[in-house]
C-alpha cells in the first residue's frame, strides 16, 4: 500500500512578516484560497487516501493541522517536540508507517511546494512507486529539469536511463550536488545532465529505516525507541527526551549522498519550492510595471516590485524600483530584491532581543 508523508514543520522565516511563529508560510494561502498544506494533500488525492496519509508538523501546530486536514486520522497528525530536519521526520513517519504496514511504499513531500498540474505529479508518484515495487532496495527521488542556472537549489546528476514508467523517464543517479556557484549552475544547466533536486521521495519504509540505520545508528536507534514506546504512557516522554537529543541533519546529507542504488524519476510537472518573497512573481501575473502587487495599493513611477499587505492598510510608493514591500499585521518588510536572501538573518537578528515579539 502507498502511504504518503507530507512535512510540515518549517518555520518559513523567509516569508516573515506574514510567516510569523503562530502562523508559518505552510499555514499561508500564497496562491488560491488553499493554504500550501491544503494543496499539498489535495495533490495527492486520487494517489493516497486519507487512512494512509501522515503529517509530522511541529507540535505547536497539531491543532492547526487538524483544523486544516480533519480527514486525516487523529492520530496520523504528529507534532515534533522540536525541529530536528528532514532525516529524523522522514525516519520517525517511516518507522510509524511501517509498525502500521511493515511492506508500506511511502511518499514524502514537503508541505510548502507548489505542484502543477496535480493529475502530472500523480502520474509520476505512480511511477515512481513502480520503481519501488520493482527494485525494493532502492531509494527514488523526482528531478526538476532545470529552467536556469539557479545557484538556491542542489542538483542531481543523472546517469544511465532505467527505462520508463507512465511514459515518464526513469535514470540512476550518479551523484548528488550541493547549491552550486553561478559558473558551476551554468555548466550544470548547458550539460543537460542535472535536475534540480526536489526534495520529494519514493521507497519503501523498511528500506529507508534501514538506510538510516547504516548511515545514521544513532539517530536510528532514537527513533526506534520512539516508535517502540508509540501509543504507551511514555510515548510523550521518550519522544520528547529521544528527539532533543538529535542531531540537525538533512535527509540528503544523512542517507542520499551516500546510498548505492538511487533512482531519479523526470518530473513532468511545474516546480516551486516557494523559497522567498520572489516566488510570487512565478505564481501570480505582474502589472504593466512589472510590479506584483497582492495588497491594497497605489503608487507612481513604481517599477519591478513585489508589494504584499492586508486588506485594511493602503500602501503607496513613488519613484521605487526593484524593493520586496510586505505588511502584516504590525510589522513591514521593506528590502532590495537582489538581498532577499537577507530575511532569514533579519529575523535571527530580532531572536533574544525586545523585538521577538514581532516574529
Amino acid at each position: 500500500m502507498l502511504h504518503a508523508l507530507i512535512m510540515a514543520g518549517g518555520g518559513g522565516t523567509r516569508f516573515w512578516p506574514r510567516s510569523r511563529k503562530r502562523r508559518p508560510k505552510q499555514f499561508l494561502a500564497l496562491a488560491g484560497e488553499r493554504t500550501l498544506l491544503q494543496q499539498a494533500f489535495d495533490r495527492i488525492e486520487g494517489s493516497v487516501d486519507a487512512s494512509g496519509t501522515w503529517v509530522i508538523t511541529g507540535e505547536a501546530y497539531h491543532d492547526e493541522v487538524r483544523r486544516e486536514l480533519p480527514e486525516i486520522p487523529a492520530s496520523q497528525i504528529i507534532g515534533e517536540p522540536c525541529g530536528r530536519d528532514t532525516a529524523a521526520c522522514i525516519g520517525l513517519g517511516a518507522a510509524l508507517i511501517a509498525r502500521q504496514d511493515p511492506a508500506a511504499t511511502m511518499l514524502v513531500l514537503p508541505a510548502d511546494h507548489m505542484i502543477e498540474p496535480a493529475q502530472e505529479f500523480r502520474r509520476a508518484v505512480y511511477a515512481a512507486a513502480n520503481v519501488a515495487e520493482e527494485n525494493p532496495q532502492a531509494l527514488t527521488t523526482f528531478g526538476i529539469p532545470p529552467t536556469y542556472p539557479a545557484t538556491g537549489y542542489g542538483y542531481i546528476h543523472r546517469g544511465t536511463p532505467a527505462g520508463q514508467r507512465q511514459g515518464i523517464g526513469v535514470f540512476r543517479v550518479q551523484s548528488f550536488r550541493e547549491k552550486p556557484k553561478p559558473d558551476v549552475a551554468e555548466q550544470f544547466v548547458s550539460s543537460g545532465e542535472y535536475f534540480w533536486n526536489s526534495g520529494l521521495f519514493v521507497w519503501k519504509a523498511a528500506t529507508i529505516l534501514a538506510a538510516l540505520r547504516e548511515r545514521q545508528p544513532a539517530l536510528a536507534a532514537a527513533i526506534d525507541r520512539v516508535a517502540a514506546a508509540w501509543g504507551t504512557s511514555r510515548q510523550a516522554e521518550t519522544f520528547k527526551r529521544a528527539y532533543e537529543a538529535l542531531q540537525k541533519i538533512s535527509i540528503d546529507y544523512a542517507v542520499m549522498e551516500h546510498a548505492r542504488e538511487v533512482f531519479v524519476v523526470q518530473a513532468p510537472f511545474c516546480w516551486d519550492d516557494v523559497g522567498s518573497w520572489l516566488a510570487l512573481e512565478r505564481l501570480h501575473p505582474q502589472d504593466a510595471h512589472g510590479n506584483t502587487v497582492l495588497a491594497r495599493h497605489t503608487g507612481l513611477d513604481t517599477n519591478g516590485c513585489v508589494i504584499v499587505g492586508d486588506a485594511v492598510h493602503l500602501i503607496t510608493t513613488a519613484g521605487v524600483k526593484d524593493l520586496i514591500i510586505v505588511q502584516d499585521g504590525d510589522a513591514v518588510l521593506i528590502a532590495d530584491r537582489r538581498s532577499e536572501g537577507l530575511v532569514k538573518q533579519l529575523v535571527e537578528q530580532m531572536k533574544g532581543t525586545d523585538l521577538e515579539k514581532y516574529l
